[in-house]
């Protein structure tokens, strides 16, 4: 009774704050259903390490340090980028490039969603954020929780828990951030614009040959890129080679899932109070929204330049999909189309470029480690 006593005379209010955050997590991932199988693990690891001399994670008792289960897998799973990668398996094998395939200029459309990376880059480092922390808010914007994780611990980031929570967050919230910024930036006239699809043949052939060509081309440009973007296409070569259905269902399910799940509560190990409650946590959830809207409005406004010489107009709002958030972002597009003209089917048109988006955030995250250094 009284080790219970002294343990609740230990708690601060910065603990108390962590297992609110904890419990809005697990609130928006069982009632709002924003990426739960993330946002729970995330929102009950954060309560789990900010309770006093919680054993999860490592303490120091007279003198000896006594490691915790969450900071071992963190060593493990995230400080030697092993759970991204593994999830990027996963990613890659639910991915379907037919889309992108059958229209190839739709790649454009993902590099130029990139563009509030670079924004945010230069925004953070001007608030004054060292460089390598800058790289890492920055990366927010690719709407890639995997790339986040990857290049915030390559950079060893001292807001890593922050980045993570912003990142995972803001993609849960797509479906919310993305509409009210594409309806400012179009008219009604561009979101009526239709474009019909044309269902083009893409052989098993260049379907197994796109993974491996993508990988060999991002190891030859960003080579710091080539284990993400490798990852990703392995994955989808397994779906397309055609002879490992099993581990093709596998990695889209069983892998992924079980990943995603050890990555919630891993990544609590960098939400203990002392580090995430200050005020560059709000400045950092800050810069990520600037990222996630910026590319938005990069997607936007290039899909509105191209049409400035083009016979055949193309919807803007196709561009917002370019950010990496698969498939909500394509679905927010298409349900935009729908509202506007009940006709107007943009869901392969936005497919195509959303997975175009995924590529381009994984090869952004890579340019970013090439320019600059640790």
């Amino acid at each position: 009774m009284e080790a219970l006593y002294a343990n609740i005379l230990e708690i601060q209010w910065q603990q108390v704050v962590m297992w609110l955050i904890g419990g809005v997590l697990i609130f928006l991932a069982i009632k709002k259903q924003m990426e739960p199988t993330l946002l729970l693990p995330m929102g009950f690891g954060a309560i789990l390490v900010n309770l006093p001399w919680s054993g999860a994670v490592t303490q120091v008792y007279d003198g000896v340090a006594e490691p915790g289960v969450v900071d071992l897998l963190f060593d493990m799973g995230i400080a030697n980028e092993l759970f991204p990668l593994l999830l990027f398996v996963g990613i890659g094998a639910m991915i379907d490039f037919g889309p992108l395939l059958s229209n190839p200029k739709l790649m454009l459309f993902g590099a130029a969603a990139q563009f509030g990376i670079f924004f945010t880059l230069s925004m953070a480092a001007l608030l004054g954020f060292e460089m390598k922390d800058a790289a890492s808010i920055a990366i927010i914007g690719a709407a890639d929780g995997p790339t986040s994780i990857f290049v915030a611990n390559y950079f060893q980031s001292n807001y890593l828990g922050a980045i993570i929570v912003a990142a995972y967050s803001y993609m849960a919230l797509v479906p919310i951030v993305q509409p009210p910024v594409i309806k400012l930036i179009t008219t009604q006239k561009e979101r009526r614009i239709r474009m019909p699809y044309e269902q083009k043949n893409v052989s098993k052939r260049t379907r197994i040959l796109f993974p491996i060509l993508i990988t060999v081309i991002t190891g030859l440009v960003s080579p710091r890129s080539v284990a993400l973007v490798g990852f990703l296409m392995f994955g989808n070569l397994i779906r397309e080679c055609g002879v490992l259905d099993n581990l093709s269902d596998t990695a889209q399910k069983v892998l992924a899932n079980l990943v995603t799940l050890f990555l919630g509560i891993t990544i609590a190990a960098r939400m203990q109070a002392s580090a995430f409650l200050n005020p560059q946590t709000l400045l950092i959830l800050a810069l990520g929204l600037v990222a996630f809207v910026f590319d938005t409005v990069g997607g936007v406004f290039f899909a509105k330049f191209l049409n400035l010489f083009l016979k055949q107009k193309i919807n803007p709002m196709i561009g917002a999909a370019g950010i990496s958030a698969f498939p909500m972002s394509a679905r927010v597009v298409h349900k935009l189309g729908l509202e506007e003209d009940n006709q107007n089917f943009l869901l392969m048109h936005s497919i195509g470029v959303n997975v175009s988006g995924q590529i381009a955030s994984v090869i952004a995250g890579g340019l970013i480690l090439n320019l600059i250094a640790r």
